[in-house]
C-alpha cells in the first residue's frame, strides 16, 4: 500500500456515510471506498458470530481493493468484531465507540442518555467504556429498535419515525438527561427530528468527528497520509437498493455514484 491507496469504510448500510462525511472534511485528498452491507442490516439484531463473519467478508473485499486503512463505521461491528479483525488482518483498523467520554465531561445533571442498538448496549466494550469514563454519571440506556430499518428505507422524516423517537426519547427527558449520545452511525440522520423532541439544553453527541480525527492521526503515524492535492475519485458499493444509498450520498454532497454489487 502507498500514501495514495484508498481508505476503506464499511457499515451495515447507509449509516457509515455520516462518518465518511466527517472524514472527507478532515482528509479531503483521500480516496474512499465505501461498502454498504444493507442486505444484512441491521447488524444490531445479528448474533456476534454472524457479525464477525460479515465484518471479515467486508474487510477482505476492501483489502482486495487495495485499501491502506479500514474504518469500521458501525458501532455494533466494532464491539463484536474489531478485536478479531485486528488479530486476523495486517492493516490498521479504526473502530467506533459511543461518545460517552465527551458526554461525561459535558453533563451538568450527571445524567447522560444513550440511544443505541441491542448489539452495542449489550457488548462488553460498551460497558468497559462506560465504567472507565462515566463512573459517577447515570447512563440512561435506550435501545433504538426499528430505527435503522426506517432509516435504511429512507424514512428519516416520516411520522412513523418521529413517533418512535418520541417513545424512546421522552422517558430520557423525564430522567433529566442533558446529553444524548447517538450510539449508531445511522442516527445522525435523525438529528433534525430529535431537535424537535429534545429541549434545546440537551446536547446531541455522535462519534463521527472523533473517528475522522483518529483516522488522520493513524495515517500520519503510519506515514500513509496522502499529501497530494489531486481530487480523489471515490467508489461506493451496496448489495441492496442503490437509489436509497444514492439519496443519502447526495444529501451529504459526497459526489459519488453508487454501484450495485452482490457480496
Amino acid at each position: 500500500m502507498t500514501t495514495t491507496s484508498p481508505i476503506g469504510i464499511f457499515d451495515s448500510g447507509v449509516g457509515g456515510t455520516t462518518v465518511w462525511k466527517e472524514i472527507s472534511k478532515q482528509l479531503p485528498n483521500e480516496q474512499v471506498i465505501y461498502l454498504a452491507d444493507s442486505k444484512n442490516a441491521p447488524y444490531g439484531e445479528q448474533k456476534p458470530e454472524e457479525i464477525i463473519r460479515l465484518s471479515c467478508k467486508n474487510t477482505e473485499f476492501l483489502i482486495e481493493k487495495g485499501c491502506k486503512i479500514i474504518v469500521v463505521a458501525c458501532n455494533t461491528a466494532t464491539t463484536a468484531a474489531i478485536a478479531t479483525l485486528r488479530q486476523k488482518y495486517d492493516i490498521p483498523f479504526i473502530g467506533i465507540e459511543p461518545a460517552i467520554k465527551p458526554a461525561a465531561s459535558l453533563t451538568d445533571t450527571n445524567r447522560v442518555g444513550i440511544l443505541a442498538t441491542k448489539g452495542t448496549l449489550s457488548s462488553a466494550l460498551f460497558h468497559r467504556t462506560a465504567d472507565l469514563h462515566a463512573k459517577n454519571i447515570e447512563i440512561v440506556e435506550q435501545r433504538g429498535d426499528g430505527l435503522v430499518e426506517l432509516i435504511e428505507a429512507g424514512e428519516t422524516n416520516s411520522e412513523k419515525t418521529f413517533a418512535l423517537l418520541k417513545k424512546y426519547i421522552n422517558p430520557m427527558i423525564e430522567k433529566n438527561i442533558d446529553c444524548l449520545v447517538l450510539g449508531c452511525t445511522h442516527y445522525p440522520y435523525l438529528i433534525p427530528q430529535l431537535k424537535k423532541i429534545l429541549p434545546a439544553s440537551v446536547k446531541i453527541i455522535d462519534s463521527g468527528e472523533a473517528v475522522a480525527r483518529q483516522t488522520k492521526h493513524i495515517l500520519e503515524k503510519s506515514s500513509l497520509l496522502n499529501t497530494s492535492d489531486t481530487k480523489p475519485i471515490n467508489f461506493c458499493y451496496t448489495n441492496y437498493k442503490t437509489h436509497l444509498l444514492q439519496d443519502f450520498i447526495n444529501k451529504l454532497e459526497l459526489n459519488t455514484r453508487v454501484e450495485f454489487l452482490e457480496f
